[in-house]
């Protein structure tokens, strides 16, 4: 409670007007970098696929953890664990294009369906990839454990054909959404971080 009130007085204090505001605040800590938190980074697109592809990983977790739990997925049954995992990823692209195009607009960023794109093919492209460079060294053995060509095909197509374009329907209704609203302002002029040591 006490800092629920410390809090709401200190950002009372940031939204005065700019002379005010000098004279009432002790440059320390938290009131020296108030007005820069909010700063929309240099790459948003990026930061905003970064925090979509991370939204769409989490709640596709709990989501299968709690189906494991049933006995939905039963671990006598070879693969059907990954390949609910794999199926709830790509159907919670429509949270991730949501929540990262919100994210995005909020950042103020104009190129939306660039954003989408990357957002969409960030996270699953890297794993792909290494999937695939791996399996070439599995087949290079002959081992029964590689994954088929036609297998690894599948999953491209299912992450064309399903993932992308969710991803692109969430990003749609995501970016439409009024921007969230920081609760201070941000300063005009960037505060100059001095260099490290380190």
């Amino acid at each position: 409670m006490i800092i629920i009130r410390t809090l709401r007085k200190d950002i009372a204090k940031y939204n005065m007007a700019d002379g005010d505001l000098e004279e009432s605040i002790e440059e320390t800590g938290w009131k020296l970098v108030h007005g820069d938190v909010f700063r929309p980074p240099a790459n948003n697109k990026l930061f905003a696929a970064v925090i979509g592809s991370g939204i769409q990983i989490f709640a596709m977790m709990p989501i299968t953890i709690f189906f494991a739990m049933l006995g939905m997925l039963s671990p006598a049954s070879r693969g059907a664990l990954l390949t609910a995992a794999i199926f709830l990823y790509e159907f919670l692209g429509l949270v991730a294009g949501y929540y990262s195009g919100r994210l995005y607009r909020t950042m103020k960023g104009k190129e939306w369906k660039k954003a989408a794109f990357l957002t969409s093919t960030l996270y699953p492209g890297i794993v792909f990839g290494i999937g695939f460079f791996i399996n070439l060294f599995i087949w290079g053995k002959h081992s029964s454990g590689a994954i088929p060509f036609t297998t690894m095909l599948s999953v491209g197509a299912m992450w064309f054909g399903i993932s992308l374009p969710l991803v692109f329907l969430g990003y749609y209704f995501g970016y439409r959404k009024q921007p969230y609203e920081h609760p201070v302002r941000t300063n005009q002029i960037p505060r100059q971080v001095p260099s490290q040591v380190w």
